[in-house]
């Protein structure tokens, strides 16, 4: 999970062109600004690019926070 974490945090901070972005379990939408619909469709694609995966439309759209994302991302690697 920790490798994860660490891919995640540089997929983020491409997306969102800040090189200072942290994540953590209980990162939200509400504390990375700019994060809207719109960025998080990007980030979600980038996601699936990094990581060699694919989120139905449902997981794009149900994740409460990275922590629910990060282990989305771990189930399909296994």
């Amino acid at each position: 999970m920790e490798e994860i974490y660490r891919k995640l945090v540089m997929v983020f901070r491409e997306v969102f062109d800040d090189e200072k972005i942290q994540i953590f379990s209980q990162t939200t939408s509400n504390d990375i600004e700019g994060w809207d619909s719109l960025s998080h469709m990007n980030l979600m694609i980038a996601v699936e690019l990094a990581f060699g995966i694919e989120f139905t439309q449902r997981e794009m759209t149900s994740f409460a926070n990275v922590g629910e994302l990060v282990d989305c991302i771990h189930r399909k690697m296994d």
